[in-house]
């Protein structure tokens, strides 16, 4: 492959230069024209710009940005004057954004089945190393929290909910790629910026506060993990996230991308009936079954503080408590 392959280069500019199978998928979605406008929207560009810099009539970049943008390739922004368009910077990025694309077929979800099979761990490999904290983080599940100090909103992804101003809900793309677990898809909540991105889009569908609430409720009855930005203001998505396919669980070092949460799980032991729900349900290995008498034990250097296991407990043994002070989160 020529050095001077545009999708080459779109790939080198997402992170991963050496990936054999991003450039085809990129290929797959964007054609020659195409390809040039994207690589041309750094720094963002207006209409007007973008044909200066490919040599495309403006008509025909209007009416092609439209589609980049439907695609996932191609971002706007809008605060004074003509709106400046920007790419795609990052594989995740372009691998939550086009997978939901409408035109995408099959063949394009299993191309995306074999990077993040193949590659992503690699990717995240040379990524962490640059990394200055967590971009995400675990949210813990509405159980019961065993601590006097009080929860924080940032804490609580019903409050989330409550605080939004829109929402929609999204098709989990881990799971539309992969999909082996058998959860729910349509089930990763966009909050406030990202429900509107995508509405627009149509990847998203509209929703209520009382919907969301039954969402979270679905999530955590199936055992989904909630995940959310690493900032003071939720405003992107609140993930949940299944053991199989999500790829945040893929990576090698999976707490370089994801924080724990502040709390972990407590085991009331005279409560415990050593049942293994909770067993089944942590995807940590952080609890075994062990004793004389059967219980529940809590591998504090495994648990991310998740409360999955809170859930489904017959007897109510399993709950949450606090274990570090809350931190100065960016905003």
């Amino acid at each position: 492959m020529s050095e001077q392959n545009p999708y080459q280069e779109l790939s080198k500019l997402l992170g991963a230069p050496a990936s054999k199978i991003l450039p085809p998928i990129i290929e797959m979605i964007v054609d020659e024209k195409e390809i040039k406008i994207v690589l041309a929207a750094f720094p963002p560009a207006t209409i007007a710009e973008l044909a200066d810099k490919t040599g495309i009539a403006q008509e025909e970049v209007q009416t092609m940005v439209k589609t980049l943008f439907l695609k996932g390739l191609l971002f706007f922004s809008k605060k004074e004057g003509d709106p400046r368009y920007y790419r795609v910077k990052t594989v995740p990025q372009f691998h939550d954004s086009s997978i939901l694309w409408e035109g995408a077929t099959p063949e394009f979800h299993k191309l995306w089945k074999e990077y993040t099979d193949q590659e992503w761990s690699e990717f995240g490999r040379v990524v962490e190393a640059f990394l200055p904290r967590p971009p995400i983080r675990i949210v813990p599940v509405g159980a019961t929290i065993e601590s006097r100090a009080k929860v924080l909103a940032l804490d609580d992804v019903r409050e989330i909910v409550n605080q939004a101003r829109n929402l929609a809900v999204t098709r989990c793309t881990c799971r539309v790629v992969d999909g082996k677990c058998g959860k729910p898809v349509e089930i990763c909540i966009q909050v406030n910026r990202a429900a509107d991105y995508g509405i627009q889009r149509g990847t998203g569908r509209a929703i209520t506060k009382e919907e969301a609430m039954g969402l979270l409720h679905l999530a955590e009855k199936e055992g989904l993990v909630h995940i959310v930005d690493n900032r003071q203001k939720v405003d992107h998505i609140i993930c949940n996230c299944c053991r199989d396919c999500c790829i945040n669980w893929k990576l090698p070092n999976p707490r370089k991308f994801v924080d724990p949460s502040r709390f972990q799980a407590l085991v009331n032991e005279e409560e415990c009936i050593g049942c293994q729900v909770c067993l089944d349900r942590c995807y940590f290995d952080a609890i075994v079954i062990e004793g004389q008498e059967p219980k529940a034990r809590i591998n504090p250097e495994k648990c991310v503080g998740c409360g999955v296991c809170t859930v489904t407990c017959p007897t109510e043994a399993m709950a949450m408590k606090e274990v570090r002070p809350p931190e100065v989160i960016p905003a």
